[in-house]
């Protein structure tokens, strides 16, 4: 929960005082200006808008594959961070129908792929608000040169939006950036027959006329990236594990039996040694799909529920090492989000580490072997930190990542080590963090500077003594 400072309710008050007493002030009062329409972050210009805070999302979308076209109905609760004389919405190649704004119909217009909103009077610094939006069209994707394609594909029989750091604009209205988490209800109508999955925990389905509606929700604050849409032909599975929900889906041609659904079928068991090592899995619901779109060539740790490309189950044999990679961004990445994309090394190298850790689990070479391996083939030109927005996605994210975190645990001890790990979950769950927040963490509990160690690993430009 977030709670409002003094001068926000302070702010909140006046500005009820003020029409109650006919006296509410205007958009143009000079208390209030227009929030930024981009947070800074250069891995991801244009992306992300400034003065607000979104707590909530409702997404109510229909999609018909026949004619790829897509209706939505989306409803923000947000809190104003400065006074608000308009804002923006990250709102790729759809259209806008109507905006209401706290129940009144408000000015908008598009600017590229920017929505711009004018409420019909100024919003109060710390005052929470709702803005609704109509829309609809033809949804497209989007091509990123360090991952591929993303963002809204139609399928053969559906659809799938899904992609890093691009997906979520392409399909409703949001403030794209994993800075700004929130919960998510999301209700999607499809033609019978077809499975429509996302996020969270499911919720009641219906039939009616032709079509039928799935519903999820995410209850713990989740970043705009980590949001799915998989819509097609499925069999999907739905059970418990650990008393929470566990929803699998494979596409209906694939076998029971076969590498995918194999693979997914580990969800439970993976998650329950990972949670043993970096705390208590940190949502209320477990699941994973798989796709068979080539243009999938990535696996993507969606909040919950991962969706694994066709690539990682080809040659007929289970893949759990993937599974144990996507599962432990749950804790890495997920719960405990960027706050800005130059430190996604913090997601990419613990679950590398990860995958290291599960293969010495469940019988293969330790830890210690993975890391010797990489250690002698690593590139130590290729920073992990900062590597620029082309190789966000590159080697040095995510193996020279891994090497540093077994580094560490070489340099303080496993007691030490698991013990930051833990504390770094618990501390910052449902929130961010940077590279910073985690080396201050390391320090306190090992008791010793580590900065001049860590930066050897992820940042200097020759290999590092072994510790």
């Amino acid at each position: 929960m977030r709670r409002l400072s003094p001068r926000f309710v302070l702010a909140a008050a006046l500005a009820v005082a003020l029409a109650a007493a006919g006296c509410t002030p205007s958009k143009e009062d000079g208390a209030f200006r227009p929030g930024s329409a981009d947070l800074g972050d250069p891995y991801v210009p244009g992306h992300g808008n400034g003065g607000y805070d979104v707590g909530h999302y409702a997404l109510d979308v229909r999609y018909d594959p026949a004619s790829d076209r897509l209706t939505g109905r989306a409803t923000l609760t947000a809190t104003a961070t400065q006074g608000l004389s308009r804002f923006n919405l990250d709102l790729a190649g759809l259209t806008v129908d109507r905006v209401v704004v706290d129940g009144a119909p408000a000015e908008h217009r598009r600017a590229g792929d920017e929505l711009v909103v004018t409420p019909p009077r100024g919003l109060p610094r710390g005052a929470r608000f709702t803005v609704e939006v109509a829309y609809g069209g033809v949804p497209a994707p989007v091509t990123d040169g360090a991952l591929g394609s993303g963002g809204f594909l139609h399928t053969d029989d559906g659809a799938i939006a899904l992609g890093q750091p691009d997906s979520a604009a392409t399909w409703f209205p949001v403030n794209d950036h994993p800075s700004d988490k929130a919960t998510y209800d999301i209700a999607v109508t499809v033609p019978d027959g077809l499975a429509a999955l996302s996020n969270g925990a499911p919720g009641e389905r219906r039939s009616d006329g032709g079509w039928t509606t799935w519903r999820w929700s995410e209850r713990s604050p989740m970043a705009s990236y980590l949001t799915t849409l998989v819509i097609g032909d499925y069999r999907v599975t739905t059970g418990t594990h650990a008393g929470r929900p566990i929803v699998t889906a494979v596409p209906s041609n694939e076998p029971a039996d076969g590498p995918a659904a194999t693979s997914l079928a580990r969800t439970g068991e993976i998650a329950d040694f990972l949670a043993g090592r970096f705390g208590p899995y940190p949502f209320e619901a477990y699941g994973g799909i798989a796709v068979t779109d080539e243009r999938i060539g990535y696996a993507l740790e969606t909040q919950s529920r991962p969706v694994y490309g066709p690539g990682f189950f080809l040659g007929g044999r289970p893949n759990p090492s993937v599974v144990a990679h996507e599962l432990a961004h749950q804790w890495f990445g997920d719960s405990v989000s960027l706050s800005r994309w130059s430190d996604i090394w913090l997601n990419e190298g613990f679950a590398t580490y990860a995958e290291w850790l599960w293969e010495e689990h469940d019988g293969g070479r330790t830890a210690q072997r993975a890391f010797e391996a990489q250690y002698a083939a690593t590139d130590w030109s290729q920073p992990s930190i900062d590597p620029g927005r082309e190789a966000m996605f590159g080697t040095a994210v995510y193996k020279r990542g891994a090497l540093a975190v077994h580094a560490l645990r070489r340099a303080v001890g496993d007691d030490a080590f698991f013990r930051i790990l833990r504390e770094w979950t618990a501390q910052r769950r449902d929130g961010n963090g940077t590279t910073d927040d985690l080396v201050a963490l390391a320090e306190r509990v090992a008791g010793r500077q580590l900065r001049p160690f860590l930066d050897a690993w992820l940042v200097g430009g020759s290999a590092p003594a072994l510790p």
